[in-house]
């Protein structure tokens, strides 16, 4: 494949013009690199299982891995999975934000974005291009971080081409991403709330949204004996 196109976006005044392009090849069923309010995401269109599949070779990511969807609204995903109160609340409280709720799935939404489960990751962006672009695409966006699987997020699209250079269509350059960390996750479709990665929010900001304890699945790390 060859070298992607390479288009360059103002983050303070997006241009609609240059992020439409982006959008179309989106639509078009191409696999494109994005700025996020965390870090660089690798997008295609979810709904288009040819395009998703391109994601996992991409990222050479095991098909038994979900990927996250970034929406434009709670109406979006509300079209994606199903929010019950908890959902909700973290919802209203967290987003937009680096917060991807997992709620269940809805059953028409192709299985291979999940990898076969019944949890669905969905956030939305704090970051307006993001979200123009989102809109662009119709409201969602596949929103996976945009690298090898088991390697660091890319940060800039500087670091996206290097890593993914000919084997996206095109790189939407909008300078250095604002937060730098991938999002947290937490996953209500159980009994127990589970945050399954830790990121800007912590468990003690979900814990006081929800009102009730939560667990934590990545453990920290323990301290070493001096």
């Amino acid at each position: 494949m060859s070298k992607p196109i390479i288009l360059k976006v103002d983050p303070k005044r997006p241009e609609i013009e240059v992020i439409k392009k982006a959008a179309n090849v989106v639509k078009s069923g191409g696999v494109i690199v994005y700025p996020t309010d965390t870090v660089y995401g690798l997008g295609a269109d979810p709904l288009n299982e040819e395009a998703v599949l391109r994601v996992f070779r991409v990222k050479e990511r095991s098909l038994s891995k979900p990927l996250p969807v970034l929406i434009s609204d709670l109406h979006i995903g509300r079209s994606f999975g199903e929010f019950n109160d908890r959902a909700l609340k973290l919802a209203k409280r967290f987003w937009p934000g680096p917060l991807t709720i997992v709620v269940r799935k809805k059953e028409h939404i192709p299985s291979i974005i999940t990898g076969d489960r019944k949890g669905i990751g969905l956030r939305i962006p704090n970051y307006e291009v993001t979200l123009k672009l989102i809109e662009l695409c119709g409201g969602a966006i596949i929103g996976t971080s945009a690298n090898k699987s088991g390697f660091k997020a890319s940060k800039s699209a500087e670091e996206a081409l290097r890593i993914l250079n000919g084997k996206v269509d095109l790189i939407l350059d909008a300078g250095p991403s604002p937060g730098g960390v991938p999002s947290t996750i937490v996953d209500i479709t159980r009994d127990t709330v589970k945050i399954i990665r830790i990121g800007p929010i912590s468990p003690q900001e979900i814990e006081k949204a929800l009102g009730e304890t939560v667990e934590v699945i990545p453990k920290p790390p323990r301290a070493k004996r001096k």
